[in-house]
């Protein structure tokens, strides 16, 4: 399984499903520009081994529910 952050979900919906820049998506999740892009980068990184690994892909609402999982 391959957990995704609540937070990597709307970085990508919002910039890849919205077509937000990351500097209006941190500005709409109130977090800097680096930040959208970490988490951006991180979500299309475990979605794209979800997807050729052949796992699951399950949400979790923060970072210490998916370390807890491990």
């Amino acid at each position: 399984m391959i957990y995704l952050a609540k937070d990597e979900l709307e970085s990508m919906r919002l910039c890849d499903l919205l077509g937000l820049s990351q500097e209006e998506a941190g500005k709409k999740m109130k977090v800097s520009r680096g930040t959208v892009q970490r988490l951006v980068t991180q979500a299309r990184t475990k979605v794209t081994r979800a997807l050729i690994d052949n796992c699951a892909l399950v949400m979790a609402e923060k970072q210490q529910e998916m370390e807890s999982k491990k």
